[in-house]
């Protein structure tokens, strides 16, 4: 380990930075955002804001002869009463493209939330020291070095401190995957940043991810769409289905014209670009059950968080949603679409994870999937997208 003196810090800024859209500067230090300051403040939704600043897919990226490196940051760390306590955000060390370390801290701010009201309290919390020593490949060797920032802890960016000087890294040619979803996009369940299924798909692709999956938010907001039609991208894909019916936040005869909308939006900023709309995988709960999903209170008595759905089948008849009827309705829309848009395609979600797959890895908490589970729609999606004849398989 390197003496005081030997350290070099360098500012983080945007050039360092993957994954994210926007870089706000704080007292303490710079926090990633994967929502731009326009889109953030147009909607006061405590959620989405929550959601949007988790790092999902956002890495510090640099070229160096290090052999040391030290991380300063301020995490979030967030308290459920009542429901079971949250790991720590993992931090993951990838040297010229090979995992080579994790780690973590265990202090920070922590918000605590109380599930049945809504309301949070946070109390602030000290500055936690990241360290990884002896990066492979030895000294003055050049290397390049990502930094994953957990997928579900907001995490401010405090200093970075290397035993060498460090450069951004160049892209080498790989194309950004520009991905759009719900809490299963952005994460949940998964136990590390690059176990999420888009980074998984992403590593097996080939491709540089940027992952604007947002837990409870993938809900067609127009300052999402916008986002996605401004932002850099060879490669883009949107998974929508599951949020609207957790919320039941409208009907079908909303549905389709918002869905056309949020294409046409993405459509003026990527004419040509692969385009691909992915329906929601299986989820019993809500195959013909329509929302809102609730927590179920009898398992949280027993120090379990579980979901369930509260609506009435019979009211699909009125036009309310279920995974059915936006898997027919979503597959219709780019049928329609592909007519005159060529570089549109459809994924349908069973074909990552179905009602098979369900019976042998059940979701365990009855909507998000767990770790292995992330790692086999990854796999299949990579296959499927990525792979020989996939709509983004390389031309």
């Amino acid at each position: 380990m390197p003496t005081a003196h030997d350290w070099t810090t360098t500012p983080i800024t945007a050039e360092l930075l993957r994954g994210a859209l926007d870089l706000e500067h704080t007292g303490r230090g710079v926090l990633p955002h994967r929502l731009t300051a326009r889109a953030r403040q147009q909607v006061p939704d405590a959620q989405l804001a929550m959601a949007e600043s988790q790092p999902s897919g956002v890495r510090l990226v640099f070229r160096t002869r290090a052999t040391a490196v030290e991380l300063d940051v301020v995490a979030t760390k967030r308290v459920y009463p009542g429901a079971p306590p949250r790991p720590d955000g993992v931090y993951e060390l990838l040297v010229d493209g090979r995992p080579a370390g994790r780690a973590g801290v265990t202090d920070g701010d922590v918000v605590t939330v109380d599930l049945a009201s809504g309301t949070t309290r946070t109390r602030p919390g000290p500055v936690g020291t990241l360290r990884f020593a002896e990066l492979p490949g030895g000294e003055g060797v050049e290397k390049d070095v990502e930094i994953w920032l957990p997928h579900d802890e907001t995490t401010v960016l405090v200093a970075l401190r290397t035993d060498a000087p460090v450069e951004p890294a160049p892209r080498a040619g790989r194309k950004v995957w520009l991905h759009h979803g719900s809490s299963i996009s952005h994460g949940s369940n998964a136990t590390a940043p690059t176990g999420t299924w888009p980074a998984v798909a992403a590593a097996l692709g080939g491709a540089d991810l940027v992952n604007l999956g947002f837990s409870g938010s993938a809900l067609l907001d127009p300052f999402t769409a916008r986002a996605l039609r401004d932002t850099p991208a060879d490669l883009i894909s949107v998974k929508l289905g599951i949020n609207l019916v957790n919320a039941d936040l409208m009907r079908l005869r909303a549905f389709g014209p918002a869905v056309h909308g949020f294409l046409d939006t993405i459509r003026e900023g990527h004419p040509d670009t692969p385009l691909l709309v992915v329906s929601p995988i299986h989820c019993p709960i809500h195959e013909d059950t329509p929302g809102p999903t609730a927590i179920d209170t009898t398992t949280m008595a027993e120090g379990r968080l579980r979901f369930a759905a509260t609506g009435d089948p019979a009211e699909t008849a009125a036009g309310k949603l279920t995974l059915r009827v936006i898997r027919a309705e979503l597959s219709r829309i780019v049928r329609q679409r592909a007519a005159t848009d060529p570089h549109l395609h459809h994924l349908d979600g069973l074909e990552l994870y179905g009602a098979a797959d369900h019976a042998e890895l059940p979701l365990p908490d009855d909507l998000h999937p767990d770790a292995a589970t992330h790692r086999l729609i990854g796999e299949r999606f990579a296959r499927l997208v990525f792979g020989e004849g996939g709509p983004f398989a390389p031309a």
